[in-house]
C-alpha cells in the first residue's frame, strides 16, 4: 500500500516544463521564484532570495545570474533569426528599413520574457537545486 501512495503523490506533482514556465522554485516546483508578476514591469527581473515554501536559496552566490546573460543572447539570436524567415516568406524580400524596424520591435517587446526565462532556465540547469518531492511517509 505504501508504494501505491508514493505513486499517487509522485503522479500529482508539477511537471519540470510546467515549473519552468510559471517560474517556480526547482526544488519545490511550488514557490515563487519572482518578487512580482510577470505581467508587472516594476522589478521585472527582481529574484527572491529563499523560497516561500522550502525555504531553498535562490541566490545561490553573488553574481549568480550573469550566466544567464548568455541563455538570454540565444533568444535574441533564435527571435532574430524566426523574424528573418517570417519577414521573408510571407512579404516577399521587403526593405532593409522593415527588417530593423521589425527585430528591433520584436526585441522590445519580448526583452521583459526572455531575460526573465534566461534566469529561470540558467537556475533550473546550473542553480545546483534538485526537486525534492515532499513524500507521505505512512506506517
Amino acid at each position: 500500500m505504501l508504494h501505491s501512495t508514493s505513486y499517487i503523490s509522485h503522479m500529482s506533482s508539477p511537471s519540470i516544463g510546467k515549473s519552468i514556465l510559471l517560474a517556480k522554485c526547482p526544488k519545490c516546483r511550488k514557490g515563487e521564484i519572482f518578487s512580482v508578476s510577470l505581467y508587472s514591469y516594476y522589478k521585472l527581473t527582481d529574484i527572491k532570495k529563499r523560497c516561500d515554501v522550502c525555504a531553498a536559496n535562490l541566490l545561490p552566490e553573488p553574481d549568480f545570474y550573469y550566466g544567464a546573460m548568455y541563455i538570454s543572447y540565444a533568444f535574441s539570436v533564435a527571435l532574430f533569426i524566426n523574424v528573418m524567415i517570417v519577414l521573408n516568406v510571407f512579404f516577399d524580400d521587403p526593405e532593409l528599413w522593415v527588417y530593423i524596424v521589425s527585430v528591433v520591435g520584436a526585441n522590445i517587446l519580448l526583452l521583459p520574457f526572455m531575460q526573465r526565462y534566461s534566469k529561470v532556465l540558467y537556475l533550473y540547469g546550473l542553480g545546483k537545486l534538485k526537486y525534492s518531492p515532499p513524500y507521505n511517509q505512512q506506517g
